[in-house]
């Protein structure tokens, strides 16, 4: 996997669609540094991701009545601009591939107010049987639901994985 030598732009990540926000940053929010506090990035990053999934059909109800669910595997979070109490910023989305098992997402929080690209938070989501707690294939109406977003969300330009993380192919003895 190569890491692309550029962010998206501003224009290129908000023709995503917006998962979160805007949201206008309160002084609540800010740090002992001045801008916003990495929780609130990861707070908010989460939240999109998570409203992706909730679109995908990963509902309490999917849960309660398959007995499945995901289980993050792995994440990372990346800053590129600082964000400051009074910002109005929002988070768009976009999954970057799937396999049989594992869905990788992006999460790309952009300060509306200055147009930057702020942070992105990557994730890597495993299909689990909430009983045994296994990694499990996804149902055909799961995988149709996934694929229909990966549809929707694609794009042009590379997403700015980080390269240490995504579908891995296991390795056959």
């Amino acid at each position: 996997m190569t890491i692309p030598a550029e962010i998206p732009s501003y224009r290129q990540v908000v023709a995503l669609p917006r998962e979160c926000g805007p949201v206008l940053v309160p002084s609540a929010y800010e740090d002992e540094n001045g801008h916003m506090n990495i929780r609130h990035y990861f707070d908010l990053e989460a939240q999109a991701i998570a409203e992706v999934f909730d679109r995908m059909g990963i509902t309490d109800d999917y849960r309660a009545t398959n007995g499945q669910g995901f289980f993050t595997a792995e994440h990372h979070i990346r800053y590129y601009a600082e964000v400051h109490v009074g910002d109005r910023v929002s988070v768009h989305a976009r999954i970057v591939a799937r396999s049989d098992k594992v869905v990788h997402a992006m999460a790309f929080l952009v300060d509306d107010t200055t147009e930057r690209l702020a942070s992105t938070l990557e994730v890597t989501a495993t299909h689990v049987d909430l009983t045994s707690r296994r990694v499990v294939p996804f149902a055909d109406d799961v995988a149709g639901a996934v694929d229909l977003e990966v549809a929707r969300t694609d794009v042009t330009w590379p997403a700015p994985v980080c390269g240490a993380m995504g579908i891995r192919a296991r390795a056959r003895a």
